[in-house]
């Protein structure tokens, strides 16, 4: 499978007789997505629900926001995504002395054209990586707020965009708390996504020491074997065509009562906004085309909803008391609110 059998869709429509058909054209757009889900699972072991998900957003357009201890391959996920993918790759890692302009550019006095030139940051990429998010103050993770949604930066008045596709991988350990600032619920609600990598299990761990010990770089796996699978210009054909998946209204209904189910469930002091709403439709589309079907099932939608809410929400203190997670109480939610019957 080869990124050149998708058809780009910047290019204008070619004839009836050559243009292939929306089925085949979608057949191969999921072929290309799980041959990268291989490519990927050869370089990050036993995190094969994460790989997942990261693919859903890409496919979808969305922000990842991963949480995990050190150790779990958070970073290294990151790297082979970047391996599979040909675009322009961007890391920055976050420290308390960071500032927006580290992130974002600045202007620069230039003494031979005596001019200020930009010089733009970081984020003038296709995939960013924001290291330890949480170690930068406010003020520095508000930098991202902008390009995050708006896919631009404003520098010195003038608003320039960034290159498409953009998509931003942020990652933040949930235990360490000192030297920390918390993500403001303006920055956590541009994430589409927040995932939870866990230890891998026991013979997924074995295998991944085995090959660890093999390599040649001292403990951690190499990305370089990984082959360039996608472009640019195919992961916006992929978007495209995922968009394009037909969605019942039935699902499309399914989607909003699940978010608004938020709202008024009995343990959530905070629901989540339409924004998950859109986000569950975005991410049933990419499943649906990830694992090659015609359309989007409930399952779909129910498949990404906990990486989908559970940073929209917040739990009422007397459960956060008892020792409930987030995602218990979600999951009790996804199993009482009905699911349609296709």
């Amino acid at each position: 499978m080869t990124s050149e059998q998708i058809s780009d869709p910047s290019q204008p429509e070619a004839s009836s007789a050559t243009a292939p058909s929306a089925t085949s054209q979608r057949q191969r757009a999921s072929q290309l997505a799980q041959a990268v889900r291989l490519e990927l699972q050869k370089a990050v072991i036993g995190q094969a629900a994460v790989i997942d998900d990261v693919l859903t957003a890409l496919l979808a357009g969305g922000h990842v926001l991963v949480e995990g201890v050190p150790g779990l391959g958070k970073t290294l996920l990151v790297r082979a995504l970047a391996r599979c993918f040909g675009g322009e790759f961007s890391r920055i890692q976050f420290t308390p002395d960071l500032m927006p302009s580290d992130v974002t550019g600045h202007a620069v006095y230039d003494m031979q054209s005596e001019q200020f030139k930009l010089r733009k940051g970081p984020v003038f990429t296709n995939l960013l990586l924001a290291d330890e998010i949480n170690r930068a103050p406010a003020k520095t993770q508000a930098a991202l707020l902008e390009v995050m949604q708006e896919r631009q930066v404003t520098l010195e008045g003038r608003a320039l965009p960034v290159p498409q596709p953009f998509l931003v991988m942020a990652t933040q350990n949930p235990i360490e708390q000192e030297g920390t600032y918390p993500l403001p619920e303006a920055e956590l609600d541009r994430f589409m996504l927040k995932l939870r990598m866990d230890y891998p299990a026991a013979d997924e761990e074995l295998n991944l020491v085995r090959q660890v010990s093999r390599s040649a770089r001292a403990d951690m796996l190499e990305v370089a074997p990984l082959r360039t699978l996608l472009q640019a210009r195919d992961v916006l054909a992929l978007q495209k065509i995922a968009s394009e998946l037909p969605v019942d209204d039935q699902v499309l209904d399914y989607a909003v009562r699940l978010a608004r189910a938020t709202r008024s469930w009995p343990g959530l002091a905070m629901g989540a906004g339409p924004r998950a709403s859109i986000a569950l439709v975005r991410g049933g589309r990419a499943r649906a085309l990830l694992r090659g079907g015609e359309f989007v099932l409930p399952d779909d939608i129910k498949g990404c909803a906990l990486a989908v809410l559970r940073h929209r929400v917040r739990l009422s203190p007397e459960l956060d008391i008892e020792g409930l997670s987030v995602d218990q109480v979600l999951q009790q939610l996804l199993d009482q609110v009905p699911a349609p019957r296709l």
